[in-house]
């Protein structure tokens, strides 16, 4: 995610800049075109303003809801991940509370209570990083999956722009912090491990039932948690492996791609009639006109795809740290991780 109030030369140029490149060179190349005919007095070739005016006015409309649907898809992922953070805290909180020696009728020491209750603390947080790194699991639609030269910008982009600013191995690293050993192997070989992670702690809490560390209230209300836990973690699923219809994912860049060819064209035709030297004018309006609209191009399609590992993606890393600093403090721990710092304008 973007934090800076604004992108400064460097960020704008490393996101868009490169398009004014081929941008100029077509301008160019289309007027000199123009000019050489209406050198050899081939007057015939004309392209109106009017008609392109059209198309660019239908595609200006077509983006337009190309990009408002893309930040829905990136609002209701922070929306959901916003929930994540809520549920989770009102999981440590219920955990300290729930799990006593109330109801039992063979007392367990106030050690032992406490490490149940930082077993199913630290289970949970084991499911955030489970979670976050299945949805960077790159899918077939997105940008580090097309062809090679898409590929390569990408990975280039996600190194100063994404998850390469910080090289953190997730799944190997917090993983096994989080989870005993026996019990990290045996999940992580799981095709879904998110999953089977709330699942053992449903298993759990159902056992600490049994042994009377909890009533039937407050067995349900720890099982509403989890099923809570599988609502956003289906949410979060859905935005990740549907994609944004294709349809308007692909003829938007098209529809683009038409009207910046016809673009100079049209605009040399109003120019010639500034002058004779009118016509090159055209140039540097053509490449403004496109620029803007080949950045609302961009703009959405690097939007539509929350959990990409790139710039524009949901801050994961920063609300399971978060997470993690939050349940940690519940259980009274002082040597806490630190705070997912800014980096190069971005929070991962």
């Amino acid at each position: 995610m973007y934090v800076k109030k604004n992108f400064d030369p460097k960020s704008l140029w490393e996101f868009t800049g490169r398009h004014i490149i081929w941008l100029t060179v077509w301008a160019t190349l289309a007027t000199c075109f123009v000019e050489l005919l209406h050198y050899f007095s081939i007057t015939a070739f004309k392209v109106p303003w009017l008609p392109v005016s059209l198309v660019g006015t239908a595609v200006a409309f077509y983006v337009g809801f190309k990009n408002n649907s893309a930040y829905d898809r990136l609002w209701e992922a922070r929306k959901i991940w916003g929930a994540i953070v809520n549920s989770s805290r009102m999981w440590g909180s219920n955990i300290k509370a729930y799990i006593s020696n109330q109801f039992t009728v063979d007392p367990k020491s106030e050690i032992v209570l406490f490490e149940i209750q930082k077993k199913l603390i630290y289970r949970h947080i084991a499911w955030l990083y489970a979670l976050r790194s299945q949805l960077l699991i790159p899918t077939d639609w997105e940008h580090i999956n097309q062809n090679r030269f898409i590929k390569r910008a990408t990975l280039a982009r996600q190194k100063v722009f994404g998850i390469g600013l910080y090289a953190d191995e997730i799944t190997q690293v917090e993983l096994k912090e989080f989870l005993c050993e026996p019990e990290f192997d045996e999940l992580i070989n799981y095709q879904n491990t998110a999953t089977q992670i709330i699942d053992r702690q449903s298993q759990e809490i159902k056992e600490f039932r049994k042994q009377g560390l909890m009533d039937d209230f407050r067995h349900m209300e720890l099982q509403k948690l989890l099923n809570e836990m599988y609502v956003h973690q289906g949410q979060a699923e859905r935005i990740k492996k549907f994609p944004l219809p294709r349809q308007y994912g692909s003829f938007s860049f098209i529809f683009i791609g038409l009207f910046i060819f016809l673009l100079p064209f049209g605009l040399v035709t109003e120019f010639h009639e500034l002058g004779e030297w009118g016509a090159w004018l055209s140039i540097p309006f053509t490449v403004i006109v496109g620029w803007v609209f080949l950045v609302m191009e961009l703009i959405g399609d690097y939007s539509e795809n929350p959990f990409e590992g790139l710039g524009n993606d949901i801050p994961m890393l920063s609300l399971c740290r978060t997470i993690e600093i939050d349940l940690k403090e519940m259980l009274g721990e002082k040597n806490l991780p630190p705070k997912i710092e800014t980096m190069n304008g971005v929070l991962m």
